[in-house]
């Protein structure tokens, strides 16, 4: 078969093309002995989550002056001490709370704040500095640094259809799977099944046939490990029917039918609130809320939870002061929340946000968001972080 033919009558000239990202992180696990790691889940919140209107700072009396239309009203908040408290929509995460499996790392940040969503989110996603353009993410640069020379690396998995730039390194990255099955049927589609059959022992050359004829085979027995690890194990926990839930269904799945990863990454869009906040930010957060909740009680009850670190950060939070169209528009520093057995520091690990010095509105950091990266991978993914990061970072003690 011509080259030109090959590309044309195959998927692999269109979206299926992405199907080689699967390949090397699954044939590595495939073969891998490795038992007994930690497993770490993201969970992104795009488009800027309001972190004030999430945890709300109910005893501060500047933030209802600020948000006199908006602000979550005092009586509906549900309290975690005398200062903050949730939102009502995250009502499914107070018997988390109680039982010490949730921290809140209040104004979390980076010097020289970017406001928008594209530039911030890369900034959070390669660990850079706000003056730094990086291609690879800090994900894909703890596969570089601790996989290179390993037979059996350890990698990550994106639960989605496409790879985010965190996953992405320089020889390493992480692999996007949704849908297990479907990664399975497609690799036995009758034409790429019959052309790895025909080219299974074929002498492949390093040009653009070979190589694809090579990532097909590869990919073939990766999907195929992939399905029948992953269903080995049945989900028995009730999970809300939404995106997020059935994503966090789906590494639980992962993590329970013993497939060998370190690093899960999900996320949940529709935050960017300039207009009609409450109401828009409200059902997100009883999306997360209800699915976080089931899944951390899943994995409790299955006794993954001690081996199991959840983090989760939006790009940026929001002004402190609502704008005219009863939404807010985009800040700085936010709240990251952790969700764990295993942590040191539960319920709030610093003081509420500081209301009163702002620059120019906004937020003022008070935690470098790298200093939260080097802690998962110095305490968490047992890597020098500075092998990650570029620089060394000292970490914070939540863990």
């Amino acid at each position: 078969m011509r080259r030109r033919d090959f590309l044309r009558n195959t998927a692999l000239a269109s979206g299926a093309f992405m199907v080689p990202a699967f390949l090397k992180p699954l044939e590595a696990l495939a073969k891998s002995d490795i038992t007994g790691f930690k497993n770490l889940v993201i969970i992104q919140l795009s488009g800027g989550n309001d972190g004030l209107n999430t945890i709300v700072p109910f005893g501060n009396d500047i933030y209802y002056q600020k948000r006199n239309t908006i602000a979550i009203n005092q009586n509906d908040v549900i309290k975690l001490n005398d200062m903050q408290g949730l939102n009502p929509n995250l009502s499914a995460l107070k018997e988390i709370y109680d039982q010490g499996l949730m921290s809140i790392i209040n104004s979390v940040g980076y010097p020289n704040p970017d406001r928008s969503h594209f530039r911030s989110m890369d900034i959070w996603q390669t660990a850079s500095g706000s003056g730094e353009f990086l291609t690879t993410g800090w994900i894909g640069r703890y596969l570089d640094s601790n996989c290179l020379d390993c037979k059996n690396p350890y990698t990550a998995i994106e639960v989605d259809d496409t790879l985010s730039l965190a996953m992405k390194g320089t020889k390493m990255k992480g692999i996007a799977v949704q849908d297990p099955y479907k990664l399975y049927q497609t690799t036995r589609e009758p034409f790429f099944k019959d052309l790895v059959h025909d080219h299974n022992s074929a002498n492949l050359t390093e040009d653009n046939l070979g190589y694809l004829y090579k990532t097909m085979i590869e990919t073939y027995s990766s999907a195929d490990y992939i399905q029948n690890t992953s269903k080995t194990y049945t989900v028995n926990a009730a999970y809300p029917a939404t995106g997020l839930g059935n994503q966090l269904k789906t590494v639980s799945k992962f993590i329970n039918s013993g497939l060998q990863t370190r690093v899960y990454y999900v996320s949940l869009s529709g935050f960017d609130t300039h207009v009609g906040q409450q109401n828009q930010q409200g059902r997100q957060l009883k999306i997360y809320g209800d699915a976080v909740a089931a899944f951390v009680k899943d994995l409790k009850q299955t006794g993954k939870l001690d081996d199991t670190l959840v983090m989760t950060f939006s790009e940026f939070g929001r002004r402190v002061e609502q704008n005219a169209s009863n939404g807010t528009d985009h800040g700085t520093a936010n709240n990251i929340m952790l969700f764990g057995g295993k942590l040191k520091k539960a319920g709030f690990y610093n003081d509420a946000p500081d209301l009163v010095q702002l620059d120019n509105g906004d937020l003022k950091y008070q935690v470098d968001f790298r200093d939260v990266y080097a802690t998962l991978l110095d305490k968490w993914l047992n890597v020098n972080n500075g092998l990650v990061l570029n620089k060394g970072f000292a970490g914070l003690e939540f863990i």
